[in-house]
């Protein structure tokens, strides 16, 4: 998923500006997270590419996301993404530090890529560094935006690896946030762990939690990941 652009079945995704590219593991969170019935207004923190805000507009032509991003080049990108799909008028880029930005309304759904390697080496290329290593932004001021911008009954997607995702709970439990939902990701079926999903609240839900396996033998993807990316995937 290196190329310049992703073909979606929808919309389509240029990328070649942008220092976090299309992965699987983020079409995961974006075809696994749920737009519940209270959802009307949707942030997305760190938009890159655009590719969550899209794919969550295709979910429900009733929903407003407001996509969030500091890079310049990016937010250009995503802007371009944004205005050449059929979901346009749903999405509105913002600009700036989700930190310090003044949001006008409340979010039924907030949902994150953030960046999420705590000790590990840094890149040479400080624009990727940004994107994928809590440099610019750890889970303390990540969780701050999400108690400032949080409607009352809204909730979270966070995707992290598995390590960072138990940091992440911790922290998040402290402060009075709690995960209802989790989905792991794994590889294959003898595979750790690659990723988690975790939906998060402030209020008390009912704790379900599952396992997805993108490939199975013979390299083929499992059924379970062909019926949840077959929405978006061009040849699935």
């Amino acid at each position: 998923m290196s190329n310049d652009y992703f073909q979606f079945k929808k919309f389509t995704i240029k990328q070649d500006r942008c220092a976090m590219k299309v992965t699987t593991d983020a079409c995961i969170q974006g075809a696994w997270t749920p737009l519940l019935t209270s959802v009307r207004n949707i942030l997305d923190i760190g938009t890159g590419t655009g590719l969550l805000a899209l794919m969550l507009a295709q979910k429900s032509p009733s929903v407003h996301i407001d996509a969030i991003e500091q890079v310049t080049e990016a937010a250009e990108q995503a802007r371009e993404n944004f205005a050449s799909s059929i979901y346009a008028k749903q999405i509105e880029l913002l600009t700036g530090d989700a930190r310090t930005y003044t949001y006008s309304r409340k979010y039924d759904l907030i949902i994150s890529n953030p960046p999420f390697f705590n000790d590990s080496l840094l890149s040479e290329k400080q624009e990727k560094n940004e994107a994928r290593h809590t440099v610019t932004m750890n889970y303390k001021e990540l969780l701050s935006i999400f108690n400032v911008a949080i409607a009352p009954g809204g909730y979270a997607s966070v995707l992290l690896p598995e390590k960072e995702n138990l940091l992440f709970a911790n922290i998040a439990q402290d402060i009075g946030w709690k995960v209802f939902r989790n989905l792991k990701v794994k590889h294959t079926e003898n595979a750790e762990v690659k990723r988690v999903i975790s939906l998060i609240c402030r209020d008390e839900r009912r704790v379900e939690a599952d396992t997805i396996l993108i490939i199975k033998e013979q390299s083929n993807y499992t059924p379970t990941f062909i019926e949840l990316l077959a929405p978006y995937y061009l040849h699935l």
